[in-house]
């Protein structure tokens, strides 16, 4: 079986992600994330028929067993300032972060 996840393809994503990995455990990770791969193309691979609605534990959402949605109301968190005096680099009260490369994988 050919790894989707090779191990050049790891690495990238280990340095977007800004990991530092043992290589014992990085490995093991890249091995761990391709049998994940695995599993995701099984399932798949199972039909599923178009008119089958979204479903938790089996159960499909009807107004009878789905909650009400709850209203979203903002808030500051009371520990903003002391979390942005942590940030590296500011910009207009914003944490600056690294732009990530768009380019290709493989």
């Amino acid at each position: 079986m050919t790894d989707k996840i090779s191990v050049d393809v790891f690495k990238r994503l280990v340095d977007l992600a800004s990991l530092e990995l043992p290589e014992g455990e990085s490995e093991y990770l890249r091995k761990e994330l391709n049998n994940q791969m695995v599993s995701v193309e099984v399932l798949e691979s199972i039909p599923v028929d178009a008119e089958t609605g979204t479903a938790a534990h089996g159960i499909p959402y009807t107004a009878m067993n789905s909650p009400v949605p709850r209203e979203d109301v903002t808030r500051q968190d009371p520990h903003r300032e002391d979390i942005l005096k942590q940030a590296p680099e500011l910009e207009d009260g914003y944490i600056v972060v690294p732009d990530i490369s768009h380019e290709e994988l493989d």
